[in-house]
């Protein structure tokens, strides 16, 4: 047995928190102080320290991360990011061990800001096969025992028609490859409705779940969000579903935004927004009123949908900044979209949880006992100060830590 004493939930209660090290659930949650020990017991006191359900990353780009200085994006937008992106690899400059090397990194820097699970995108497209794919799992690999982590197969375009044979092929290698989950851009596609068909079919035949890049756009011409959510009401789909971005929900007025959002939640499709590189991708042509980006998530929740937050790219040409801390996504939620800092961080902890098909923690026992102490006083000065003192835990164990120490000077005579 592993005891956490003097702990401080998130209501306020002090606490001791007992864990079963051999399944990693938690098995019983005291007053602090309250437990008793016998010589078997591991002990750690965290001294009043916030203990919080572990955050989650839901949406990440692992292949790019941390590319920023090698691949610059002078445009500032989406498809100038991508054509940087393209242009990279076109010159090579994105190695196998490169990818793996950055992975890596970008797996430890979520690890050590609390984050015990993460789902990421990978490129799967006729130009580099399955290549990325295979270094970022080898980063995986030496991260095993330490976070839980899902792979989307990210494919190119064109997936329909005459042209995408090359492009299919890819996909169907990443499958085999061993991905999670299929995914794709619809609404950059000749024949959105086909693509969508398609990836749905594929998915149910291969038993994978489905997370698309779903109408990265401002323009409110663009809603195949409501064709994904007719579709899978019409066929069913056995799997879980999630619709990253859907910026374009945002730009609708709110008799669409709302019908749109009660479709979405029939279907059971989750919405994923990604505030941190939306904010920075979307609205350069918009000087006066300048859209935010994100999707109708009052809409969404009004309705009944699951929506959590992520990061999305960090420091790489599609957002030149971030610091793979889901604390950051959660302010971002404050102010850009008007949540509450508790329930900002439940979108990036149980719920972001939620969406990857895994079970939440709210400190009951039988819970996963996949947790994050924060030397803070509460979920809202968590996020606001984001402090870098941190003790991670995943299934129980204690995975990574930080502390962070200041000094203020006042004698420099």
């Amino acid at each position: 047995m592993r005891v956490l004493r003097n702990a401080r939930l998130a209501d306020g209660r002090g606490v001791d928190v007992s864990i079963d090290t051999a399944d990693g659930t938690i098995s019983g949650v005291a007053a602090a102080g309250s437990t008793a020990l016998d010589g078997h017991a591991d002990v750690e006191d965290l001294d009043g320290w916030l203990l919080l359900p572990a955050m989650a990353e839901p949406h990440a780009h692992l292949d790019k991360a941390l590319t920023a200085d090698e691949v610059p994006n002078p445009k500032g937008d989406l498809m100038g990011a991508i054509a940087a992106w393209f242009a990279a690899a076109e010159k090579g400059r994105l190695s196998y061990e490169r990818t793996v090397e950055r992975a890596t990194q970008a797996f430890e820097l979520l690890l050590v800001h609390g984050v015990t699970a993460v789902r990421t995108h990978i490129n799967v497209t006729a130009d580099i096969g399955i290549v990325s794919v295979l270094a970022v799992q080898e980063a995986a690999r030496a991260m095993e025992g330490l976070i839980d982590f899902q792979m989307v197969a990210l494919t190119g375009w064109p997936m329909t028609g005459p042209d995408s044979a090359a492009n299919v092929r890819a996909l169907e290698e990443a499958v085999e490859a061993g991905v999670d989950l299929v995914g794709g851009c619809p609404n950059l596609q000749d024949d959105p409705a086909t693509h969508i068909s398609d990836v749905l079919a594929l998915a149910d035949s291969a038993g994978l779940d489905i997370d698309l890049h779903t109408d990265e756009t401002l323009d409110p011409s663009v809603l195949t969000l409501r064709e994904l959510a007719r579709q899978v009401s019409d066929r069913g789909f056995d799997g879980t579903i999630a619709a990253s971005h859907c910026v374009s929900l945002g730009m609708q007025p709110p008799g669409v935004q709302a019908a749109v959002a009660a479709e979405v939640a029939a279907a059971g499709i989750s919405v994923i927004t990604l505030p941190q590189t939306n904010l920075f991708l979307q609205g350069r042509d918009d000087p006066v009123a300048t859209p935010r980006g994100l999707t109708a998530v009052e809409a969404l929740l009004d309705a009944g949908a699951v929506v959590a937050a992520g990061a999305d790219n960090v420091q790489d040409p599609f957002n030149l900044v971030g610091r793979s801390d889901p604390l950051e996504t959660a302010a971002l939620m404050v102010m850009a979209g008007h949540r509450l800092p508790d329930d900002a961080y439940g979108m990036v902890s149980n719920t972001a949880r939620q969406v990857m098909g895994l079970a939440p923690v709210n400190f009951e026992p039988g819970d996963p006992a996949d947790m994050v102490a924060i030397d803070a006083p509460s979920v809202r000065g968590a996020v606001a100060d984001a402090p870098m003192s941190r003790r991670v835990y995943r299934r129980g164990q204690l995975v990574a830590s930080a502390d962070q120490q200041t000094r203020v000077l006042r004698d420099t005579g």
